[in-house]
């Protein structure tokens, strides 16, 4: 079983450690359904106007930790949509049923408030599922390195405007087709190289999003199947920075229940034959899944972990299909063949059924605060306390889901007996 590996270099880091109550939270992707979700959520939650069902960080577990309170994160973001936070909401509250209209209506000063911090992200090789989404060609002409520095000025200028000494970035965007890694993603001078030779085929937006977080040695969070994000090189800059980053794939669905009951099966050694699921979604994620070579990122995430939990390998599939009528609430249902004592082959099924955003919301607003504590504490390099929440996590080979929860409360007991970090 892995152990936590996040490096401690409070002596260190360069950057101001005055503690504040304020922090930001930079979405890429910042007008997606769950993007909106976090947002609504949080905003909900700092008026009153919500439980905090659902956040783990609202437990017991968490209560001796200095973690950041839901009312002090202060959003901000790219996206490369045109639109406005209200109207996102209003067609979730339209067509999901999620956010309420009474609470889109009295948190509707906060959206625009919120929406005017929003800037244009790039489109460099995002691939044509995704730039369809788009009206914003032009831009995409613009070199690597003149992308890098509008997108470091757009996140500059948020943290002077709302005078934020710590901020978590965090990747939202749609998923992205697979990137070929090479020998130009292995290490930060060789990807450097590419960058200045405006290598574009080198890239995916998330690469940019991740690079720029990474040279401001900003936590990062990334929360999407894309393997282009975190590759070593920009993992090598998060490390030279001092900045603690997460990854990759969210867990929320039906890999949730996979690593969950896969053990059970592990612990009885009955021996799994056959793992075949399906799902079905709508929305915008199911469109972009309905591309071929997006399909393959996500896919790639969810078959990986049963192998890994059972140690032996099998049967599985995982079918992806876009269903529109769905909208953000998707459908898995598993066949799970096994055979028993004797010889003797029994089988068990499952359908989870459940709306995408609602899911993960609370888990990027759990890892936010997590991550800003990490920060604050002079943490760095891959945070592996929080595998439990991904489908791939960085830097644990771990899958089980009980064994993956244990690295995080030996976390939290570790750091709840630690000395808070000083001020100044």
């Amino acid at each position: 079983m892995a152990k936590p590996s996040s490096k401690t270099r409070a002596t260190s880091r360069k950057r101001n450690r005055t503690r504040s109550t304020r922090t930001g939270v930079w979405i890429f992707g910042a007008l997606g359904g769950l993007a909106t979700t976090t947002i609504v959520g949080a905003r909900a939650i700092a008026k009153g106007l919500a439980s905090t069902q659902g956040l783990t960080t609202e437990t017991d577990l968490f209560a001796k930790l200095d973690l950041v309170a839901i009312g002090d994160l202060v959003f901000g973001g790219h996206e490369i949509r045109r639109g406005n936070l209200v109207d996102s909401a209003r067609e979730i509250a339209e067509r999901e049923g999620t956010i309420p209209f009474a609470t889109l209506k009295a948190l509707a000063s906060d959206l625009r408030t919120i929406g005017k911090r929003i800037r244009e992200g790039t489109l460099v090789h995002a691939g044509p599922a995704i730039t369809g989404l788009s009206d914003r060609k032009a831009r995409n002409l613009r070199s690597l390195r003149a992308e890098i520095h509008q997108l470091t000025s757009d996140l500059v200028a948020f943290l002077g405007a709302n005078r934020l000494t710590r901020c978590v970035c965090v990747n939202l965007t749609s998923t992205e087709p697979p990137l070929e890694l090479s020998k130009h993603h292995e290490t930060l001078a060789a990807f450097e190289a590419a960058l200045d030779a405006d290598r574009r085929d080198l890239v995916r937006p998330s690469t940019l999003y991740a690079y720029v977080a990474a040279r401001l040695g900003l936590p990062f969070l990334h929360f999407t199947p894309a393997n282009a994000t975190l590759i070593p090189a920009i993992q090598e800059l998060f490390e030279r920075h001092g900045a603690p980053f997460a990854g990759q794939d969210g867990k929320t669905g039906e890999t949730l229940v996979k690593s969950s009951l896969a053990p059970m099966f592990k612990y009885r050694n009955l021996r799994v034959l056959t793992w075949q699921g399906y799902n079905i979604l709508g929305d915008r994620d199911g469109k972009v899944l309905a591309a071929a070579e997006n399909k393959a990122s996500k896919v790639a995430t969810k078959d990986g972990v049963l192998s890994s939990i059972l140690g032996y390998p099998l049967h599985t599939h995982v079918g992806i299909d876009y269903v529109p009528s769905l909208s953000d609430h998707k459908t898995a249902w598993d066949f799970v063949h096994f055979e028993g004592f004797l010889g003797h082959k029994m089988a068990m099924q499952f359908t989870w059924q459940g709306c995408d955003a609602i899911l993960a919301a609370p888990l990027v607003l759990d890892m936010v605060r997590l991550l800003a504590f990490a920060e604050q504490r002079g943490e760095s390099g891959p945070a592996t306390h929080l595998s439990c929440f991904f489908k791939k996590p960085i830097g644990v080979a771990e899958h089980d889901l009980h064994l993956q929860w244990h690295l995080l409360t030996e976390y939290v007991a570790r750091a709840a007996k630690a000395p808070r970090p000083k001020s100044g």
